[in-house]
């Protein structure tokens, strides 16, 4: 049994503590501010719940002694802190944030390490980055990837047609922040939330548009190989024009936490969700010019014996999956790894990632 920590008992923590607890392979020590925080963890034998203030460097480090590896499900703005803890500890890292800047301070203390250091493991980033670098092997040189995420309520009933399925942290700061691309070749800086476009699955019309953060390591990995690689994320067709007024018009961009407070005591919660993952990659494969295109709808359902999002069983499983494969030696032990490097069929093969797979079938095509 490997012992293992998770940062963070909010929706996601609590939900990868509870399918690593279910497996009877993990003994989880979850941590969090206050006995408060902690009040959602639910009793299980293989759970031990830690109230400790996440600031404290040296208090997190001994936590940590001994674990097999620490994943963070905590606010962006812990990312770092936990990523020093982990290497004075000497434990695996994994986390899910989505914050570019975070990242790169992350490989940096990846690079004086003895474990490995695997953040992004989440949906986008994460499996969106799997998915794409799995479509671009396919071909002998890469014209454009495009990627495409959301995560949606299934029954929109507001003027944002949108309600609070993740970290409402993550989703103001991937709406403000700069976001990476590829254009002409060159590597740049978007603004979000421009961008717009629109676009139909299966019969329904969703807009999508600038965010940053859903690209991950990609655009280090393939500058120089791709004219164009951009990441947009999916919302239903209005979403924008208001959050575009709510962080321009009336400036609360600068004022996060006014912003925070209104989102979250005006959009219901729900676990009648779906998670929309769609990838399109073109390029020359034996001097044709040739399009492959991902597209997976994954809904909300019950993963041990509770009924969760999908955002939530997409999240934690892609965390979950890639703890597993580090377990089980399938990824180096060492050292910065990048999602795209993580390969799709042993992701899918996993217990966790198969989470994914449910819906994949018959989703991939060419043409």
């Amino acid at each position: 049994m490997k012992h293992v920590a998770v940062i963070g008992a909010g929706k996601i923590g609590s939900t990868i503590t509870r399918i690593l607890a279910a497996t009877g392979d993990y003994q989880v020590t979850v941590i969090d501010r206050t006995l408060a925080d902690l009040a959602g963890i639910e009793p299980h034998k293989a759970v031990t719940a830690v109230a400790l203030d996440i600031a404290d460097g040296a208090g997190l480090t001994e936590v940590l002694r001994g674990k097999f590896a620490v994943l963070s499900a905590a606010p962006f703005h812990l990312t770092v802190s936990i990523a020093r803890a982990a290497a004075a500890a000497g434990v695996h890292y994994m986390d899910l944030t989505e914050d570019v800047e975070s990242t790169r301070q992350v490989k940096e203390i990846a690079a004086t390490a003895s474990t490995a250091f695997i953040p992004q493991c989440g949906l986008a980033p994460g499996f969106i980055s799997i998915v794409a670098h799995d479509l671009a092997r396919h071909f002998d040189s890469l014209e454009a990837v495009r990627m495409r995420v959301g995560a949606l309520p299934q029954y929109p009933s507001n003027a944002l047609n949108y309600n609070l399925t993740w970290s409402t942290d993550g989703v103001i700061n991937e709406y403000i922040e700069p976001c990476e691309a590829i254009v002409e070749g060159n590597l740049i800086e978007v603004p979000a939330l421009e961008e717009r476009e629109e676009f139909a699955l299966d019969g329904v019309a969703y807009e999508a548009f600038n965010t940053s953060g859903g690209l991950g390591t990609l655009c280090e990995t393939l500058k120089g190989k791709v004219r164009t690689l951009n990441y947009k994320t999916i919302r239903y067709p209005g979403h924008a024009a208001i959050m575009k007024a709510l962080l321009n018009d009336l400036g609360l961009r600068h004022r996060r936490e006014v912003l925070k407070d209104i989102l979250e005591n005006a959009l219901p919660t729900t676990t009648q969700d779906v998670v929309i993952v769609f990838v399109t990659v073109s390029g020359r494969q034996n001097g044709r010019l040739v399009q492959e295109t991902y597209a997976n709808k994954i809904y909300s359902g019950v993963v041990a014996g509770k009924l969760l999002s999908a955002i939530q069983i997409t999240t934690a499983s892609g965390i979950c999956a890639v703890l597993d494969m580090l377990s089980d030696g399938a990824l180096p032990s060492s050292g910065f790894i990048r999602q795209e490097e993580i390969p799709l069929d042993r992701f899918l093969a996993n217990r966790f990632g198969s989470a994914y797979a449910q819906s994949e079938a018959g989703h991939r095509k060419a043409g």
